[in-house]
């Protein structure tokens, strides 16, 4: 065997081992005779919520990853502090919102096939159907996660952060089983949203010794952003949309990049090494190809794999 085919079996193996880690294998058909109609009323939820309010799908998304990078995807980013403080009410989770659509969707869900559903697998479908109903491309979700009984706002520093370079995401992500092509096409999910000033305030402000604003900004952007989020006297809520178009699933986000207007350090990272780079490029220049990888990517991501249960509450382990 090769040296490339002993690392790429090695790689599939750290892959499969994380998956099924807590001896969870999931399938596309695991609910196909216990509740059949599972993912149409996820769906449903998720869309009537987005008609009234129409932020709602980059909250789900970005809750999903938010869950799935601590502990696995267990949905232990929904349930509430209680003796301790849980990761909802971690620093990098203060802003996340619309957990009252996963309630919705639970509460429906139970209705129907009591005890069946686990909380984790409904964010699961419902970040698929966020980006679907944003215009962005459709995928199967492995099913039969479990629910996890722990969750901790100390760990929410293990989240990949908005000022991350390209070597902390490199290892954010690969400690995860996920590669740099799943670091490209997983950001992509910043076409979605808005952020907060304090997520961007480093580029804008202080940036280093010799420059104020980070010299890889586009000027002009650098210029409104400064407007928006000053040093002193700032709105309590002032921030950006992600892009120009941040409430359509589109490929914008990596034409931003290469124009030098993306928010974050980290966007701005991906151009720093030759592969990612590429990878930017090629995704700037088509849409389908952006889709496929971001689909293949976030069936990876979203089968890392952790609890223990099916929650009768998403809020609270049982």
């Amino acid at each position: 065997m090769s040296s490339s085919s002993a690392l790429i079996l090695f790689s599939s193996l750290l892959i499969f081992s994380l998956i099924y880690s807590q001896g969870n294998a999931l399938s596309s058909n695991y609910y196909e005779n216990t509740c059949p109609q599972v993912e149409d009323i996820v769906t449903q939820v998720v869309t009537e919520a987005t008609k009234k309010d129409k932020t709602v799908p980059a909250a789900l998304l970005r809750m999903h990853f938010h869950d799935c990078f601590i502990r696995g995807c267990d949905a232990s980013v929904l349930l509430n502090s209680k003796k301790n403080t849980a990761e909802k009410d971690g620093p990098p989770n203060v802003s996340l919102h619309a957990f009252y659509v996963i309630d919705s969707a639970k509460k429906a869900i139970e209705a129907r096939c009591p005890g069946i559903v686990s909380c984790a697998d409904i964010l699961a479908f419902a970040a698929r159907d966020s980006v679907v109903v944003s215009g962005g491309p459709s995928w199967d979700v492995p099913k039969g996660r479990k629910d996890g009984r722990t969750s901790k706002a100390s760990e929410t520093i293990q989240l990949p952060a908005p000022t991350f370079n390209i070597n902390q995401l490199q290892q954010s992500f690969s400690q995860r089983g996920l590669s740099l092509e799943d670091l490209v096409a997983l950001s992509g999910g910043h076409t979605l949203g808005f952020s907060h000033c304090s997520s961007f305030n480093n580029r804008i402000h202080n940036f280093n010794n010799t420059h104020d604003v980070d010299p890889t900004l586009h000027p002009t952007l650098a210029a409104t952003l400064r407007g928006i989020c000053p040093l002193k006297n700032r709105a309590k809520n002032a921030g950006s949309p992600m892009d120009p178009s941040s409430t359509m699933f589109d490929n914008t986000y990596y034409k931003l990049i290469l124009q030098n207007k993306s928010l974050f350090s980290s966007d701005q990272a991906l151009l720093s090494n030759p592969k990612t780079k590429n990878l930017v490029s090629d995704f700037a220049s088509s849409k389908d190809a952006f889709f496929k990888a971001f689909a293949n990517s976030m069936i990876k991501m979203s089968s890392i794999n952790g609890g223990q249960e099916v929650r009768k509450d998403c809020r609270v382990a049982n």
